[in-house]
């Protein structure tokens, strides 16, 4: 799953959108490396939602530095949804 189909009417450029898919793939990248059990094939969809949707609302209120993005966004899903 791409963060693209999640943009939904989100208007971005193409270099914010090439950001965003950054963010989401390192953001992504360190859940499954970190053995969480939100990267199981039972919760993968829901955690990577949550992680595009994280991501896009930051980037919809400016945010443009894709380590930030991600590293807010792994955050926010360690600290929402448990284990």
């Amino acid at each position: 799953m791409s963060i693209v189909p999640l943009l939904g009417t989100a208007s971005f450029d193409p270099e914010a959108v090439a950001i965003l898919s950054a963010a989401f793939d390192d953001a992504w990248g360190r859940i499954k490396q970190s053995g969480s059990s939100l990267a199981r094939p039972a919760y993968e969809r829901g955690a990577r939602e949550v992680l595009a949707k994280c991501i896009i609302e930051m980037a919809q209120r400016g945010e443009r530095d894709a380590r930030l993005l991600a590293d807010a966004a792994v955050k926010y899903l360690a600290k929402n949804y448990k284990e």
